[in-house]
């Protein structure tokens, strides 16, 4: 069988980052598949620099005891942490942790004071977890996988790609840094925020600089939400669905517009296409998701850092991609299984065309 070069586009979403984890175990345990980037944000871009130092020091099983061994930690201090299950709660919902007392407690707390009030010291447990898990000069050295860590400049409101060379513990956490939780972290006299706010992922990184043309993203955000939010709760929760996904969305549209543009120009005759444009037009665009059962957790979840709840999500991540590679192997390297939208009258609502399902 022939071995499919692919990059991926990992999603943040706090502890739903496990599902993730459970996507690239299926992926890394196929011989048939090789990973060639990867573009991630907040919990995305540790399950990135994860992935790449394990894979660094053993090849495939060794990125993947290093996302086991990191995502096990990540529940060990989630075990002492107060937002952690009631024994009630996980009698009646044993990896949902929505329940929890202290958990609505903080969140509504962390909309009411500054983390430089309520956390003056600054202290981040995933400080300590990814100096234990990641090898971040081994990361800078290495040629593949590629890897693209997405942070948000607090002072202009833009992006900023770190690359391999000079991806850092720093540059992971300011990708991770909710600012209702975290004080900004500061690179090189700049401040940075969670890089959900601008990309979320970053797409055009991996288009532009990494060499597969079948680019498979990897999404936690539910896309649709049926009903109306009527709770405070509920709507600031589904507030923060939209936003971490406007980013990504406006990216995936720009692609489409871009390939359509491309078909037309190639309908005229014309065939002159600069490098990127290039690189767009034979782009493979595919998507590993969940969506019925992440729309059943709330926001508040990502919290949550419960074993029943993390292992439930990586059962959850492996199953869509084990079901993904059956149903689309084939298309690897052949076609995306994304469609694109061809016709004016049933673009997307904005009316610049999109991607669906």
């Amino acid at each position: 069988m022939a071995e499919h070069s692919i990059d991926l586009a990992l999603q943040g979403g706090g502890s739903h980052g496990a599902f993730t984890w459970g996507v690239l175990d299926r992926l890394l345990a196929d011989s048939e598949v090789r990973i060639g980037g990867l573009s991630g944000t907040s919990a995305g871009a540790m399950n990135a620099v994860v992935l790449a130092s394990g894979f660094g020091i053993g090849g495939r099983q060794g990125a993947r005891e290093a996302l086991t061994a990191f995502w096990k930690a990540v529940s060990r201090v989630g075990s002492h942490s107060m937002l952690r299950q009631t024994p009630l709660n996980s009698l009646f919902e044993p990896w949902i942790p929505n329940g929890s007392p202290m958990l609505k407690f903080f969140d509504v707390m962390s909309r009411l004071i500054s983390p430089y009030q309520l956390n003056p010291w600054n202290i981040n447990p995933l400080r300590d977890l990814l100096v234990q898990h990641v090898d971040f000069d081994l990361i800078n050295k290495i040629e593949e996988p590629k890897v693209f860590v997405n942070a948000t400049k607090v002072s202009t409101g833009n992006n900023r790609i770190f690359r391999n060379a000079d991806i850092s513990l720093d540059a992971v956490l300011a990708s991770a840094c909710l600012p209702f939780l975290f004080h900004a972290v500061e690179i090189e006299n700049e401040a940075y925020w969670d890089g959900g706010y601008t990309a979320n992922p970053a797409l055009l990184p991996l288009i532009a600089e990494s060499e597969p043309h079948d680019l498979i993203l990897v999404q936690i955000n539910p896309v649709e939400r049926p009903g109306i939010p009527r709770t405070s709760h509920d709507i600031i929760d589904r507030i923060n669905e939209i936003s971490f996904n406007s980013s990504l969305n406006q990216e995936l549209r720009s692609v489409a517009l871009i390939k359509r543009l491309l078909k037309e120009e190639e309908d005229s005759g014309h065939s002159y296409k600069a490098p990127l444009f290039a690189r767009i037009d034979t782009l493979f665009l595919h998507r590993i998701e969940a969506q019925k059962e992440m729309r059943s957790l709330g926001a508040s979840s990502k919290l949550g850092s419960g074993w029943s709840l993390i292992s439930r999500l990586h059962d959850i991540g492996y199953q869509a991609a084990d079901t993904w590679l059956t149903e689309n192997r084939q298309s690897l390297g052949q076609r995306s299984t994304i469609k694109l939208l061809d016709e004016r009258a049933n673009m997307s609502d904005d009316g610049y065309g999109g991607l669906v399902s």
